[in-house]
């Protein structure tokens, strides 16, 4: 397992990111998930040796990681590194080279990376002659070329098309199934929350959430109910419906494609599924129901929440 504990750093008087702490599984994807400038790269680039943080620690498998030890690490960033002039399967061959396999071993490494990114066919080809989503393709090869311990990876999907994602999270998945913990950043949320086991929400430098997926979409969802076919007004006067909104849903049934979410103040959900079904029975009472059911909210949904919400969430998982 790889942890990070109460990393803190700053860039002059700006504090890029401020007591981060959280937890990449081994054999598990963790998305890393935050605007722009919310210090995702920053901590990436600390677990990577490459910044030195004011305060706090990286631990992998129980010991602090030294820079000796982040060499073995699998590192992608964000903008393309890799050089335009020299051939595909060469250059993967290369850096697979600098983590110690022989040339022989790192030429067959190379092709079956690339082969299986789908790029067989690319092998002889120049960087420079590559499409940018091949070239991203390139770049995830590159950060496996050497068989890391752990994977880093910042935005890995970016500029992908759709077949291309699923090739590429395939090949992620087979490799995490091995052991190594899986990083990485990514601003498609409707991606994160399809492939990742664990979730990290950051925000202005700080972690507002983090734990399993599932868990995370729970707890948004908790008590919370949404119904088509009642005005709002009439909803909101029902003792048992709180916090009522209305969602706009383009397309949906309903008037304009609007729905009403609302929550259920109850001890446990057993009182909870009791509150929402005499909600229910009273909207019958008064005309058709279209829609009525538990609300699931997307990641995009909790997203947004958690980083209005101040106050950081853990859940266990």
């Amino acid at each position: 397992m790889l942890a990070v504990t109460g990393l803190t750093r700053s860039f002059g008087s700006r504090r890029a990111i401020d007591d981060v702490s959280f937890t990449v599984p081994s054999g598990q994807v963790t998305g890393f998930i935050g605007g722009n400038g919310a210090g995702k790269t920053t901590t990436m680039r600390i677990i990577l040796g490459v910044l030195v943080p004011d305060r706090g620690e990286v631990v992998f498998q129980g010991r602090p990681v030294a820079r000796e030890q982040s060499r073995d690490f699998g590192y992608m960033p964000e903008e393309r590194g890799l050089y335009p002039k020299m051939k595909l399967a060469e250059q993967i061959a290369y850096l697979a080279t600098l983590h110690g396999l022989s040339r022989a071993a790192a030429a067959a490494r190379a092709r079956q990376l690339l082969t299986g990114l789908g790029l067989g066919a690319r092998l002889d080809d120049t960087v420079e002659k590559l499409s940018l989503g091949n070239q991203q393709r390139a770049q995830v090869a590159a950060a496996l070329a050497g068989d890391p311990s752990v994977l880093v990876l910042d935005e890995p999907f970016s500029g992908l098309d759709p077949m291309a994602i699923d090739t590429v999270a395939a090949i992620l998945r087979d490799y995490v199934s091995r052991g190594a913990p899986l990083l990485f950043s990514s601003h498609q949320l409707d991606l994160v929350e399809r492939i990742c086991d664990r979730v990290v929400i950051i925000a202005a430098g700080k972690i507002r959430a983090t734990g399993s997926r599932d868990e995370l979409l729970r707890l948004h969802a908790s008590n919370r109910w949404e119904i088509d076919g009642v005005a709002p007004d009439w909803l909101a006067a029902q003792p048992q419906a709180d916090q009522v909104e209305t969602v706009e849903e383009p397309g949906q049934a309903g008037q304009g494609g609007r729905r009403l979410r609302f929550s259920v103040a109850a001890a446990d959900p057993a009182a909870a599924e009791q509150s929402a079904q005499a909600v229910l029975r009273a909207a019958l009472d008064v005309g058709a129901v279209r829609l009525f059911a538990p609300w699931r909210p997307s990641l995009v949904e909790v997203f947004r929440e958690v980083i209005v919400d101040e106050t950081p969430q853990e859940v266990s998982a």
